[in-house]
């Protein structure tokens, strides 16, 4: 943690300490392949690969605009906070059950009079046919496409703003290797079934050669040699994209190499602008009861996709946290 507070705190970008550099390396070995320690020269191959990565998390993180205050009067003066919950009880009920933000304030946030944190939030649109008023009738199954979010949740809550922004581009540095350490994963299926692909044929086509097929036509429901002998090439070359087993932790390490070194394009954010009535259904621009809600949206390389907004919550605001073993034993008595 020491190592990421200092990264992320007050250094030059892209001029670091080379100690915390061999760190910051380090903890991308150990979180995507360990045994790339085997490879001489893993650190000056990754070098550049994680300055430019903490680059990238450093802009990312800075760009989130400042909290908004989400406390019970607030959720009503905030259209944002209105969309993404449909009452003040509701949200407030959401934050007290968050895990995160319980074991925060039960530890180092004991006390604390406003915690931060960024809520994310997945957007969902669906095609309905509802009702509108068009003058003084009521016209029924018109095409509306209504937003609802689900999926909530409280990332790094802390009492310092400064703080939680660290752990964000923590988290955000962390989520690069794990895109990295998944590619690794399917590198591996993927060399595991062209082998046993490539091994079948090779069977067959000895099968076929101990029958002497050479001056033979082929015969139905029997394979044709020469698509075999093309299949099988056409493995064989897909497999040495992806190297053979010799050839692992030299791939593995350019995975990860080429993964930070494009960062910008496995994790970025961008704003997303939608206008809402007080009922989630889309609006044109025009209409009047179209409000304009303008979220951050945070997208992978893998097409995960949320809304986020930093939040300011008050302890104080939050209802008791519900004991649902007490309450399951309550109910079972």
């Amino acid at each position: 943690m020491k190592l990421f507070q200092s990264f992320f705190g007050a250094e030059s970008r892209g001029r670091y300490p080379e100690s915390l550099l061999e760190m910051a390396i380090e903890r991308a070995v150990d979180g995507t392949d360990p045994r790339l320690r085997l490879l001489p020269g893993y650190r000056k191959r990754l070098r550049e690969p994680v300055i430019h990565a903490i680059d990238h998390v450093v802009a990312l993180v800075d760009a989130i605009p400042e909290p908004v205050p989400a406390g019970r009067a607030d959720h009503g003066a905030e259209p944002r906070l209105a969309a993404l919950f449909s009452s003040a009880d509701e949200m407030l009920q959401h934050f007290s059950q968050e895990a995160a933000l319980a074991e925060f304030m039960s530890g180092p946030g004991g006390g604390a009079e406003r915690i931060t944190a960024l809520l994310l939030a997945e957007r969902v649109e669906r095609h309905i046919l509802g009702m509108e008023l068009v003058g003084d009738q009521v016209q029924r199954d018109v095409p509306q496409v209504t937003v609802s979010f689900t999926a909530h949740r409280l990332l790094d809550p802390n009492a310092s703003e400064a703080e939680m922004r660290r752990l964000l581009k923590r988290r955000a540095f962390d989520h690069l290797l794990v895109l990295a350490l998944t590619r690794i994963a399917e590198a591996r299926v993927e060399r595991t079934d062209l082998v046993r692909q490539r091994d079948l044929l090779r069977r067959k086509l000895q099968a076929l050669e101990r029958g002497g097929w050479t001056f033979e036509a082929p015969q139905e429901g029997r394979s044709d040699p020469a698509a075999l002998v093309a299949e099988l090439d056409a493995i064989t070359e897909q497999l040495a994209a992806i190297g053979v087993e010799r050839d692992v932790l030299p791939n593995h390490l350019s995975i990860v190499a080429e993964l930070l070194g494009d960062a910008e394009h496995q994790l970025w954010s961008g704003g997303i602008q939608l206008h809402l009535d007080r009922m989630n259904i889309q609006r044109d621009a025009r209409d009047p009861l179209a409000r304009l809600l303008v979220f951050g949206e945070l997208n992978n390389a893998r097409g995960r996709r949320v809304v986020m907004l930093p939040v300011e919550i008050r302890p104080a605001d939050l209802p008791a946290r519900e004991d649902f073993v007490a309450a399951a034993e309550r109910y079972l008595r």
